[in-house]
């Protein structure tokens, strides 16, 4: 059986980071850490990402509009498991400080090949979570801008 850290350190899209592994497919900060808890190992992914005022240009967004974009993205992040591959429970938690969102989501897996998958699919679902919920009528800087224009050609691809 392959070692936990040894399958995210040969997986293309991890490099190996202070602490744990990071994932680099990503503009935001992400990794993954793994853990021996009773003999399971145990993947901890955290994401960080911006508050919606921290990639608005030009102009403070308002509390409750901050607040309200807080809330559905802590909504749309509960219930992770149908991105994943044989999961069926990960314990996720998100809290907001200052102008930082840390999205923190735990699993079990006897897996490390799989659980390096799940984890990589963790992260892009945070990302795409984060992306639907930009509000329109703002002028964003990066990494939103991008985001923003790689959804777009993507779409008209489509």
């Amino acid at each position: 059986m392959t070692d936990p850290d040894d399958a995210l350190t040969g997986h293309a899209a991890y490099e190996p980071a202070a602490t744990g592994h990071e994932l680099t497919t990503t503009p935001f900060e992400a990794v993954v850490e793994t853990d021996d808890e009773d003999g399971e190992t145990r993947y901890r992914v955290v994401v960080r990402v911006p508050t919606l005022d921290a990639v608005v240009e030009g102009e403070t967004v308002a509390g409750v509009v901050e607040d309200g974009w807080f809330d559905t993205l802590t909504l749309r992040l509960d219930d992770p498991e149908g991105v994943t591959t044989g999961l069926e429970s990960i314990d996720t938690d998100v809290s907001r400080d200052g102008r930082e969102v840390r999205v923190e989501m735990a699993f079990s897996s006897a897996n490390p090949e799989r659980a390096a998958e799940n984890a990589k699919a963790l992260t892009e679902y945070v990302e795409g979570t984060w992306v639907q919920g930009i509000v329109p009528g703002y002028e964003y800087g990066e990494p939103a801008a991008s985001l923003l224009d790689r959804a777009s050609r993507n779409y008209d691809d489509t």
